[in-house]
């Protein structure tokens, strides 16, 4: 096992720039999730810790060695692809000693490390199977048992999950936290599934058009984003994000009016008329009742007033996509999973003041908390 360490990596595509000056370290034996949009950088990063990429600039280390121009044969690096690449000729037994036969590995050895890596994986009674008799999830697991098998100093996993239905991903990502938990191996997984990054990391690096926007534990980047792209990507739904005006100890959002708490105020120190963009969690909104249709009345406390567009059950809970009166701003809502409502119906929802966040609206960094 080893540690890994970018510094400063770019890599160019003639005139397009994948990734910029990324710079980050894993240390040895912890799981790492690369996330963010589709395009913006993270298999690319991958592919050039494996080897089948070069950096156009900077210098990438596995353990303490320099890797730039290593070929990926002698990087002592596994990894694992989306589409399993299974060699569909060979039983399971074969599939998960290809490695070690390569390497040319005694028979004594290949038999035990088969043997351990397929009871690790519940997948022994299928070692005399090929790849087209296994289901799925079966054959994910015979692609990671491949890897795991070499004994590598670095597991890559370039979104292993993504050809899984919704509960046999569920099921294997939580094999593939316990897997890491018995082997140690210093582990970089690649992925655009927020879920998947919040519930597998150790730390997480947040990309975004090649750049890296933040790198924290999990919960750390959920409770304290560093800009509103990290806030809006990490959560399910997303965190709501609209504009309000300052006009002295409240905002205007839309016509309506929301108090603006004490401690912002003297944190930002805002000036009226000033325009800022306001982030609220879905779940930190609470409903509280349907209004009749005259109108808009003046709103007390921490109040707005929506129309709602969809209702979604979600089984333990509701989601309750909203727009502001008369506006095309939307809110959604977390309700509880017994809330009953009807696109076209009007509620009071209150805000959490407390959970609150402050965007800047040109550059999207976060002002407050």
């Amino acid at each position: 096992m080893a540690n890994v360490r970018l510094e400063g990596i770019t890599r160019k595509f003639e005139d397009v720039t994948a990734i910029e000056g990324i710079t980050f370290e894993v240390p040895d034996g912890q799981f790492w999730v690369l996330v963010g949009p589709s395009g913006c950088g993270k298999s690319t990063i991958l592919r050039m810790i494996a080897g089948l990429e070069s950096a156009t600039d900077g210098n990438l280390y596995i353990g303490d060695a320099l890797v730039n121009g290593v070929p990926a044969r002698q990087r002592d690096v596994a990894m694992v692809f989306q589409n399993y690449a299974l060699y569909p000729h060979m039983t399971v037994a074969d599939n998960l000693s290809f490695g070690l036969r390569m390497r040319k590995a005694d028979s004594t050895t290949i038999k035990e490390r088969v043997e351990t890596v397929a009871r690790s994986l519940d997948i022994s009674h299928l070692l005399d199977r090929k790849p087209k008799q296994l289901s799925g999830g079966q054959q994910q697991r015979v692609a990671l048992g491949r890897a795991i098998a070499r004994e590598p100093k670095v597991f890559l996993l370039d979104e292993p999950l993504s050809n899984l239905d919704a509960q046999l991903r569920d099921g294997t990502r939580a094999e593939l936290k316990q897997l890491h938990q018995r082997v140690g191996i210093t582990t970089i997984y690649v992925t655009h599934d927020q879920v998947e990054a919040m519930t597998l990391a150790d730390q997480i690096v947040v990309l975004n058009r090649g750049r890296i926007q933040q790198i924290g534990e999990p919960q750390d980047i959920y409770a304290k984003p560093a800009n509103r792209m990290v806030a809006t990507f990490l959560g399910n739904p997303s965190m709501n994000v609209f504009p309000a005006t300052y006009t002295g100890e409240v905002f205007q959002v839309s016509g309506q009016v929301l108090p603006c708490p004490i401690a912002l105020q003297t944190q930002l120190q805002l000036t009226p008329a000033q325009t800022i963009d306001l982030g609220i969690r879905p779940e930190h909104i609470e409903i509280n009742g349907l209004i009749d249709s005259e109108g808009i009345e003046d709103n007390k406390n921490n109040q707005l007033v929506l129309e709602v567009s969809v209702v979604e059950p979600l089984g333990r809970e509701t989601l309750v996509r909203s727009n502001l009166i008369a506006s095309d701003i939307v809110l959604n809502v977390q309700a509880p999973a017994n809330w009953r409502g009807h696109p076209g119906d009007r509620i009071s929802v209150q805000l959490d003041l407390d959970k609150l966040f402050v965007f800047d609206p040109n550059t999207g960094d976060v002002l407050y908390p």
